[in-house]
């Protein structure tokens, strides 16, 4: 125990959350240091948004809450304290621009997420901030001051501990579920845990072939034994093995095997204003063929051969042709397409984590425990899982100022407390 180094706060994980966390805790007479068990900070960060970094998302913040599952709720003060508006400004202040793309995704303007990570590394090390990194935290303890900690490096104690590890999709990047372990050593409830914003592989798949093709806007409706659970509006994508793209992701958290999805190709109509639509268009068509007639839609032409050779639909047939069973079975192929879900891809594949440490131990208002004294937990090793688009890392920015907030209000009682 000589050798064991005394600091205010210990922040396990160099993700955005603990790195953010450091920088706003770090002042006067508080020695901060975060311990990364990888070579370097910030490796999941930096294939955010395929290395673009989608830093949040625009719009009024109360908007929000609506994107985190069932769990929306328990993230207003943070995000209310911390909002999208001040994450902007916080970037531009120290020098870089933001810009807004299609849907309201925020991004750097360079498009790169190692700048991001660069800039969040350069204010820790300007406000004291000390990183270890190769230092996996392999035991934690609760003393009569604070916390002991253990690497394989060295041991720290520290008045205030701060578990800021991820999740546990893409691990290669780091995070791989440690902060679960020890949630748990310390007597917090965990919940299980699965793979969240995942895409889904699909059973007697029939369009790997036209892999990478993209949809915009779709409507995507989830059912289980025949009965609609869940419809949710979004782009879709394409792959080799099945579906992806925000609104399969976004969808994810509720979907599981043997689920069947209906998707509707044809945007902004449901199926009888486009039976009536497509309807109309035959009977104006003359001796146009059926395949023009459906590519004036907004639809890849490869897909529209496809699905008139799934309809059993001559290439060469036209409108005056086309028996109504066939034109009754086109319409149900472009808008009720049913897909179905064989598995869901694994953490590997998985964006983000689905449960986590349970909120029921955690103070919304402060991401303090309630069990154990000046312990916090922030950003994605909680139970809170967003949809694409940049709210899982405003998520995990909010929930880190409001640690840091909170830490340094306790650490200045404590101080005066000293001194008097």
């Amino acid at each position: 125990m000589c050798n064991v180094e005394q600091y205010t706060i210990v922040i396990i994980g160099g993700g955005p959350a603990g790195l953010f966390c450091a920088l706003q805790v770090a002042g006067t007479k508080r020695r901060v240091m975060v311990l990364e068990k990888k070579s370097s900070c910030g490796k999941k960060l930096l294939i955010t948004g395929s290395g673009q970094c989608n830093l949040t998302h625009g719009g009024d913040i109360n908007a929000f809450f609506t994107h985190y599952g069932d769990n929306g709720r328990f993230l207003r003060p943070a995000l209310m304290n911390f909002t999208n508006r001040d994450l902007i400004t916080f970037f531009n202040d120290l020098g870089l621009a933001t810009v807004t793309e299609k849907g309201e995704k925020i991004f750097p303007d360079t498009k790169k997420s190692s700048d991001v990570l660069d800039l969040l590394l350069s204010e820790c090390k300007k406000r004291g901030v000390t990183i270890r990194c190769n230092e996996d935290v392999h035991d934690v303890a609760v003393t009569g001051t604070g916390f002991l900690l253990k690497s394989g490096v060295a041991e720290y104690v520290t008045d205030n501990l701060v578990i800021a590890t991820g999740g546990a999709s893409y691990p290669v990047t780091g995070s791989s579920g440690d902060g679960y372990n020890l949630a748990r050593h310390l007597g917090q409830p965990v919940t299980a845990i699965a793979p969240g914003l995942s895409p889904a592989y699909i059973e007697d798949y029939l369009f790997s072939d036209l892999s990478g093709i993209s949809f915009e806007h779709l409507t995507i409706s989830l059912f289980r034994d025949n009965k609609k659970i869940q419809q949710h509006q979004g782009d879709l994508l394409f792959t080799h093995e099945g579906l992806s793209g925000p609104g399969v992701l976004d969808l994810s958290r509720h979907i599981a095997p043997g689920d069947t999805l209906k998707i509707s190709f044809i945007s902004d109509m449901d199926t009888e204003t486009f039976r009536r639509d497509l309807t109309d268009r035959i009977l104006a068509s003359g001796t146009r063929q059926i395949k023009t007639i459906v590519s004036e839609y907004p639809l890849p032409e490869r897909f529209v051969k496809r699905i008139l050779e799934l309809t059993e639909i001559p290439p060469e047939l036209t409108g005056a042709q086309l028996s109504k069973k066939l034109r009754n079975k086109l319409i149900i192929h472009l808008t009720e397409l049913p897909f179905i879900v064989k598995r869901l891809a694994g953490f590997e594949r998985a964006m983000v984590t689905r449960g986590g440490v349970s909120l029921t131990g955690i103070s919304q208002k402060t991401m303090e425990s309630k069990l154990v004294p000046h312990l916090y937990c922030i950003g994605e090793v909680l139970d809170i899982d967003g949809d694409s688009g940049g709210y899982n890392l405003q998520a995990a920015f909010s929930t880190a100022v409001l640690a840091a907030e909170h830490i340094v209000s306790d650490t200045r009682q404590q101080q005066v407390l000293r001194n008097c």
